[in-house]
């Protein structure tokens, strides 16, 4: 499974080198997707390149990404998981004015077209739970204020590939990975990075 994921690595790198974020996706095969602050810390000591913030408040979120910045983590915040911000604009210029993170995810369209305005990375997440959400999703592509589509859940190697196919976005999957199999499946299908909260899929990275 390591050799696979070396050898993946090393194909990515010999495309154009794009921007820092899609080249950090290209260059990892794994987002820690952390969820609590005990995680975080374990996050952190890896040597994964991106780091997906599911915690916080309005309070502590500031305080947060700057321990993954200081770790040299390219940092993204999940609007959709901080506590006190709302789905309105303003939690986008929140993330951008207060805190050092590179760029956020969110399922909410204007919270994605605003953070891009601000000049910050931006991850729609979408839910694919049947054959009319695949639809609703190829009727909003080519989504112009996104960096990245990350598709839930991510143990669907079929639909990965059809996805991969519809949209020319980098395409990160999530959700329900469980073991070194659904990394590899969904790299196979065309995702370019997998995002993950099982700690002991990031020494996939090591």
């Amino acid at each position: 499974m390591v050799e696979f994921l070396m050898q993946k690595t090393i194909l990515r790198k010999k495309g154009s080198p794009g921007s820092v974020f899609e080249q950090h996706l290209k260059d990892t095969p794994i987002i820690a997707a952390v969820m609590n602050e005990k995680n975080l810390d374990q996050a952190l000591a890896n040597k994964v390149k991106i780091i997906s913030l599911l915690f916080g408040d309005i309070r502590s979120i500031p305080s947060i990404v700057e321990k993954c910045k200081a770790a040299d983590k390219f940092t993204l915040v999940h609007l959709d998981f901080v506590e006190g911000l709302s789905s309105r604009d303003i939690a986008a210029d929140f993330i951008a004015h207060s805190t050092a993170a590179d760029g956020v995810i969110s399922t909410k369209p204007n919270i994605i077209k605003r953070t891009k305005a601000l000049g910050l990375v931006t991850v729609q997440r979408f839910f694919i739970i049947d054959s009319i959400s695949i639809l609703n999703l190829e009727k909003q592509l080519p989504l112009d204020s996104v960096d990245a589509l990350e598709i839930m859940p991510g143990v669907m190697p079929k639909v990965i590939r059809r996805i991969v196919e519809m949209s020319s976005k980098p395409i990160i999957t999530g959700g329900l990975i469980s073991d070194a199999e659904d990394v590899r499946l969904a790299l196979e299908a065309g995702a370019i990075s997998t995002s993950a909260s099982k700690l002991e899929l990031l020494e996939l990275t090591s």
